[in-house]
């Protein structure tokens, strides 16, 4: 399968490997596309997008590989995540993620329907114990909800599945990486899908959407 994660880390934030260099062993992985979201909160948010998209553009120029800048807004107040949404792509960002309410770190609760009510979050990541308001959400706001081969994290992707498809919110599989041996491939990105309940049909479902998610990203950002 074709390889779109939108969901990685760089220097940047808690990463190990600088985005240029994330950038190049994303294309010997064999990646289709890649999206950097470190997380931040409003202190950092101009500069990481500002470092991560002059690394996209050199990629994009020099070996001709779509990637893009985003940010991932962690532990944020949930109240206030219309507002940073808002400013991160005021300041460049070709998406915006949110951290969800995984099951392993301390989320304020409500900030699954927090990202997933508003409009300029493109990803709702690691969202754990999934409910029924939310994917209600972030199906009629066109915020995809992340299956995650992130360890930990992934512990939800059982009852994310379940109830992302009781309400047709949309999918989409991140690796979450922060070093080198984090990035997916093909095979691990089937199994991960496979091992969170979903059918062929439905992983080629998560394939399309990572198409449709780097076509959001090439309408906004133009290098």
């Amino acid at each position: 399968m074709a390889l779109y994660d939108f969901h990685t880390h760089t220097t940047l934030s808690d990463g190990v490997l600088s985005p240029v260099e994330l950038i190049r062993r994303a294309i010997v992985r064999g990646y289709t596309a890649l999206g950097m979201s470190d997380h931040c909160g409003r202190g950092g948010l101009t500069r990481i997008i500002g470092e991560a998209t002059a690394d996209c553009a050199l990629a994009a120029e020099y070996w001709d590989f779509p990637v893009f800048a985003g940010v991932e807004l962690t532990h944020v107040p949930t109240r206030s995540i219309p507002r940073l949404a808002a400013e991160a792509k005021a300041a460049g960002a070709a998406y915006v993620v949110v951290h969800g309410e995984s099951p392993v770190e301390p989320v304020e609760p409500g900030t699954n329907l927090a990202a997933a009510s508003c409009p300029d979050v493109d990803i709702l990541a690691h969202p754990g114990l999934l409910d029924d308001e939310t994917a209600l959400a972030a199906a009629a706001n066109g915020v995809f909800v992340e299956v995650t081969a992130r360890p930990g994290h992934n512990t939800g992707n059982g009852r994310v599945v379940t109830v992302a498809r009781r309400h047709g919110a949309r999918l989409i599989l991140s690796s979450d990486s922060h070093a080198p041996g984090d990035l997916l491939t093909p095979d691990f990105a089937h199994t991960v899908l496979l091992g969170a309940g979903l059918s062929d049909d439905e992983i080629a479902q998560v394939e399309a959407h990572g198409r449709e998610m780097l076509e959001r990203c090439k309408a906004r950002v133009q290098y």
